[in-house]
């Protein structure tokens, strides 16, 4: 393995910060004491800063030369409404917000490679440092982009990077095309007529209807779509405001999401869900108050980045430890939008399984979005190594 020395030697420095960034967790598009200490230390290691993008994000631009190639490189910001359940002593000091999916972690990587850039400046060109806000909100990278963060900071291609728990510590994943699947939330409201439940005929069931729907819905995975084509339905609210055990509720609402590994899938999946839904609510004579949001688009690496950035892994960790063709993730990555308009790819860090994690840790799995969670202190030098790399071999190539 090939760590920079330079950055194994600020290993400390940098996992203070993380560990200072773990303890103090900031909600989406609330990211100020964050924002904070990164542009006083970018600020402080000579690189120009530029605040508010995306509302709270920070923008770090350091031009050395007169090169006009530039890369950027983008880290997240934002945790989580989970109430830690770790006990060390780096844990959450803000009760029911905490860094459950290792956006501290991300932050400090990127940072260790800013540090080692901004000090050893042997390069000719531009290296875009961004830090962006909101992303579990599924919106701050959007936002960024809309407010046009390429047409001020031009890149020619833009890289991101997620720890991975259960991948071998060390270990880098990555794969072209789609690698992060494309979403959309629904809602729906059926509106009935209460009665007694020893009297159904007298009333309208919403809660009837919405049984029949949800059972329904998954129709539309298994019989409208391609069996190729990769698609999840997953129904994740079902209430009814009916109170005592003898009434039938007035309404009943039901809310989930659907991932699909495209646009048109996911735009094919509504459509189907909207006749379903309209159909069987008529059926039982219900009202229907219908909507579905089209969330995130499909996270799709570029082939030749893709390629460049396996590339710069396999030359620190060696081939053995890069899966270049890892499975398709059904989750969902705000890096999308910045992908939509530059090209670039989004890999992953493996962290292993929570052996790292201290005592003091919480009972629970060592998973993303996990009460029990804490990122792997070990992977800093490494992933902060890569992000030095990418920059500096990117810089020079002439792909």
């Amino acid at each position: 393995m090939k760590i920079i020395p330079e950055i194994a030697e600020a290993k400390q420095e940098i996992q203070s910060m993380r560990h200072w960034m773990h303890a103090h967790p900031e909600l989406s598009f609330q990211e100020k004491e964050t924002g904070d200490l990164i542009a006083k230390t970018l600020a402080g290691w000579g690189i120009e800063v530029h605040r508010g993008w995306g509302r709270t994000g920070v923008v770090g631009v350091l031009k050395v030369g007169n090169g006009t190639r530039a890369i950027g490189l983008r880290a997240d910001m934002d945790a989580l409404p989970i109430l830690e359940r770790n006990d060390f002593a780096h844990r959450s000091q803000y009760p029911g917000k905490m860094h459950a999916c290792g956006h501290d972690g991300h932050m400090a990587i990127l940072l260790g490679a800013a540090r080692y850039l901004s000090r050893a400046r042997d390069f000719d060109g531009t290296v875009v440092f961004i830090f962006s806000p909101a992303e579990e909100a599924g919106s701050g990278a959007k936002v960024m982009v809309d407010e046009g963060l390429f047409e001020r900071f031009p890149v020619d291609a833009v890289f991101g990077l997620h720890n991975e728990p259960g991948m071998p510590a060390g270990n880098f994943g990555v794969r072209a095309g789609t690698t992060m699947a494309a979403s959309g939330e629904f809602r729906i409201t059926l509106t009935g007529v209460d009665a007694h439940a020893a009297a159904p005929h007298l009333g309208k069931d919403p809660l009837f209807a919405g049984v029949q729907i949800v059972n329904a819905l998954q129709g539309i995975i298994t019989r409208n779509k391609k069996p190729v084509d990769t698609a999840v339905l997953s129904v994740t609210q079902f209430e009814a405001n009916g109170g005592a055990t003898n009434i039938i509720p007035e309404v009943a609402t039901i809310a989930g999401t659907v991932r699909a590994e495209s646009m048109p899938i996911l735009d094919l999946i509504a459509s189907r869900m909207k006749t379903v839904v309209e159909g069987l609510c008529a059926a039982h004579d219900c009202q229907l108050s219908y909507e579905f949001v089209r969330s995130c688009p499909p996270t799709v690496n570029t082939q030749k980045e893709t390629r460049f950035a396996a590339e710069v892994m396999k030359s620190i960790v060696g081939e053995a430890r890069v899966d270049t063709d890892i499975e398709l993730d059904m989750g969902v990555e705000d890096f999308a939008y910045m992908l939509q308009v530059r090209p670039g790819a989004y890999a992953y860090l493996g962290i292993g399984d929570g052996e790292h994690r201290a005592s003091g840790h919480g009972s629970g799995p060592c998973e993303l979005h996990n009460a029990s969670y804490d990122f792997n202190d070990e992977m800093l030098s490494i992933g902060s190594t890569y992000w030095a790399e990418l920059a500096l071999q990117w810089l020079k190539a002439s792909i």
